[in-house]
This record gives C-alpha cells, sequence and structure tokens, in this order.
C-alpha cells in the first residue's frame, strides 16, 4: 500500500468545482501589472501562480517578491525557479517604496525567494524595504513574509529593527511530512524557532504562519501543528489547498472539500489564533490586509 510520503498511486481526478477561479480582469489589476514591468519589480502571486491574484490586486494588496525571481532551494511544491540567482538590486528598496506610494497601496506583504548564497539570507534587504515604505510617506501597512535565515538569529534581528506590522513565515506542513515537501535545509523545528524569535525580539508585532493541506496529512497532523504555532505565539493562521503547479512537483494526494477548511478554521479560534483564514483558495497572503484589521479592533 503506499503511503503519502511515496505520492498516490490513485488519481485525485479533476479539480472540484470549488478550486474553479475566474481570470484576472483590468482596472487596478492591469495598472499594478504594468507598473511592475516599468519598475522591473516582481510578485509571489505571479511566480506562485497564486489562484487570488486578481482579487488580491483589485482590493489594494500586493506580495512583492524581493531578491529576484531565483530561489537556492527546492522545495518540491513550489512554482518559483531555482537555480544561482543574480546579486541582489540594491536599488530595489526605493523602487519598491516608490511603487507602493504611487498605488495607493492600504497593504503590502514583501516576501522572497530564500538566499542562501547572502551572508544574512537577504535580511537587510527586507529591512531596508521595510525602512523605505514607511520612510516614504505611505500609509501602507507593511507585512514581510520571510525565509527561514538558516535560523540566523542577527538576521531576524535586522529585520524586526525595521518594525515590520506582522512577521510571517510559513511552516508549509506538518511536521512528518516536512523532509518530503520542503527542501532538506529547511526543518519544521528551525520555522517555529523563527516564529518564537519574532515574538520575542517584538512582543508587540503580530506573526503569522501558513499551512498547506492534501498533502497526505492527517487531522490529528493538523491540530498539532496548530498546538505547535500557538505554543510559539502566533497569531494569524492561513490554510489552503495545495495545488500541484506542475508534472514535476508533489502530486495532489486529496481534494479538502469547504467544509472541512471551516471546520479548522473554528478549530484555529478555539486553540486562540486572533484571525483564522481557511478555505480551498486561500494562500499565506490571501486577505493579509483584511486579517491585519480584524484583528488589531
Amino acid at each position: 500500500m503506499s503511503t503519502a510520503e511515496e505520492g498516490p498511486v490513485r488519481p485525485v481526478g479533476r479539480k472540484p468545482p470549488w478550486l474553479k477561479v475566474r481570470p484576472p480582469g483590468a482596472g487596478r489589476y492591469a495598472r499594478i501589472k504594468e507598473a511592475l514591468r516599468h519598475l522591473g519589480l516582481h510578485t509571489v502571486c505571479e511566480g506562485a501562480r497564486c489562484p487570488n491574484l486578481h482579487e488580491c490586486w483589485g482590493s489594494g494588496t500586493v506580495t512583492l517578491m524581493l531578491l529576484g525571481e531565483i530561489c537556492t532551494r527546492g522545495c518540491r511544491f513550489c512554482a518559483v525557479a531555482k537555480g544561482r540567482p543574480e546579486p541582489p538590486d540594491p536599488d530595489e528598496p526605493k523602487k519598491v517604496a516608490q511603487a507602493v506610494a504611487e498605488w495607493g497601496l492600504e497593504y503590502v506583504v514583501l516576501t522572497s525567494v530564500s538566499r542562501d548564497d547572502l551572508p544574512d539570507g537577504g535580511a537587510d534587504h527586507f529591512a531596508k524595504t521595510v525602512e523605505a515604505i514607511k520612510k516614504g510617506g505611505s500609509a501602507s501597512l507593511v507585512e514581510v513574509l520571510i525565509p527561514d535565515f538558516r535560523g540566523d538569529l542577527r538576521a531576524l534581528e535586522r529585520l524586526i529593527e525595521a518594525r515590520p506590522d506582522v512577521v510571517g513565515h510559513n511552516i508549509e506542513t506538518v511536521e512528518r511530512l516536512t523532509p518530503l515537501v520542503r527542501d532538506r535545509r529547511a526543518s519544521y523545528r528551525q520555522s517555529l524557532k523563527v516564529l518564537e524569535q519574532a515574538k520575542r525580539l517584538a512582543p508587540s508585532v503580530y506573526t503569522k504562519s501558513a499551512l498547506m493541506l492534501g498533502l497526505g496529512e492527517t487531522e490529528e497532523e493538523v491540530l498539532a501543528t496548530m498546538r505547535d504555532l500557538r505554543a510559539v505565539g502566533v497569531d494569524f493562521l492561513a490554510l489552503g489547498q495545495y495545488l500541484q503547479p506542475t508534472e514535476r512537483h508533489l502530486p495532489v494526494w486529496e481534494y479538502i472539500p469547504p467544509e472541512r477548511f471551516q471546520h479548522y478554521a473554528r478549530l484555529g479560534e478555539e486553540l486562540g489564533f486572533l484571525a483564522v483564514a481557511a478555505g480551498p483558495l486561500v494562500r499565506s497572503s490571501y486577505r493579509a490586509g483584511e486579517l491585519f484589521m480584524r484583528a488589531a479592533k
């Protein structure tokens, strides 16, 4: 009999109707897309093929991907290109601040590929971008969705000095499946440590994580992960369906129905998360501004 670690022996079939997504439209989406190309900026929304791209951009939330489009890690779930990246663009923090101000964004999420080739994993570049946005007079709230910086506490301290409003780091999957799903340089316990240290360094800053479902995890494992995240003080949680980007990536083990996501959302709120976004199309940055405002009331 096959196990989730080996991948499913049975096809999961066609995507169910609740995973249908309408294509991007015009308006604010089109203006942001054009500006991104002009400034040479990248978004994880496009690189990771997010199904909510049109909705988030149209509502004034954009997730910008710093430090290029090439990741130094090879997680088996991710559509972002892997390889040897170019040196960081020193003007990128200024360009991002300019774009955020011009677009009038209410909420911006800054994320990046993993940059194990950089001494600090890119933490200083993150910090300079947050500082540039805040100095530029933008009213935007800033969330950072960071890699693990290889567990480097000094790198995390530099980021926290910039005072982002939310610090996110995705644990991605349950502990048993982590070696299958994530790059060998990433670990479940290291991710928990990053989130714990972020909360310790800045108790007033919200912390956030996300979990993909449909990779063969059990409900008991999902709940154990949620408890682990709460134990290190995580405030916000996102739960979404894993979708296989290409045939080279991990197959989907199961399509999780909407009612089970609702069940997990209720359990998460009972565990004490300030806000839980859960649904088949939810991604880590989905309605990020809405989660923040709900918790801040």
